[in-house]
């Protein structure tokens, strides 16, 4: 995938995109006439162009196909065929240093706080210091909920996903990377942040402050006004 940032328009598409997609397959998720599956897929046809258009801009080059036969085979029946956003779970760690633990993606080499999707049986706390010990080797205790973030916004992910980020305090264990998720891990100062750092105008200055313990209120994307730009009010 080429490095290219996604502009506000291309965010945009990617947004428009995935939320037709996700009305679509819903509605086939509900209904038993042909009729209207036949007209969901349509949808799923016209949300596929649009993503496609956003590849387009972005310099990633897949076809409207792959889309379309990747969505409807995550077609379900019912409740759970019901489309919501993926949910990730990460961590801003500090240490008795005030120090911020980081970790370097394998795939793509950039630094960001050790995060993962969130598992069933699992409270988002319990997945937070999972996640923690199982990337960095570092044991950990959950403190509080700094943020919850639409990834879609954020330009973090292609496709729906809310964020849950925690903060926690180091316990214990050592620095350990995981040998197939990253490449590096390790503690750091505010003056001494590794690069590239994925994101870091989005969370950074809110985990700095919550590792200085700063009072700070849960951080949430606010609504936009409107939301679409057809809608009025």
């Amino acid at each position: 995938m080429a490095d290219v940032e996604p502009t506000d328009f291309t965010r945009d598409l990617i947004r428009w995109s995935e939320a037709l997609a996700g009305i679509a397959r819903t509605g086939m998720s509900f209904t038993q006439v042909l009729y209207e599956r036949e007209r969901y897929e349509e949808v799923l046809k016209i949300a596929a162009d649009i993503k496609a258009a956003a590849d387009d801009a972005l310099e990633v080059r897949r076809e409207q196909d792959h889309f379309v036969q990747e969505w409807m085979e995550s077609v379900g029946e019912g409740v759970p065929g019901y489309v919501t956003p993926k949910v990730a779970v990460g961590a801003v760690v500090g240490n008795d240093a005030g120090e911020l633990l980081l970790v370097r993606r394998a795939d793509s080499g950039v630094w960001l706080y050790p995060t993962g999707w969130a598992d069933v049986g699992y409270s988002a706390a319990e997945v937070a210091v999972k996640e923690v010990e199982e990337e960095t080797g570092i044991e950990c205790e959950p403190v509080r909920l700094l943020a919850v973030m639409d990834g879609l916004r954020m330009g973090f992910t292609r496709f729906g996903m809310y964020l849950l980020l925690f903060q926690c305090r180091a316990t214990g264990g050592s620095l350990q990377a995981h040998p197939l998720e990253t490449s590096g891990v390790g503690f750091f100062g505010a003056d001494d942040l590794p690069a590239p750092l994925a994101g870091s105008g989005a969370w950074l200055p809110l985990a700095l402050a919550a590792i200085r313990g700063e009072p700070l209120p849960v951080a949430f994307d606010g609504v936009r006004s409107p939301i679409w730009r057809g809608h009025t009010h």
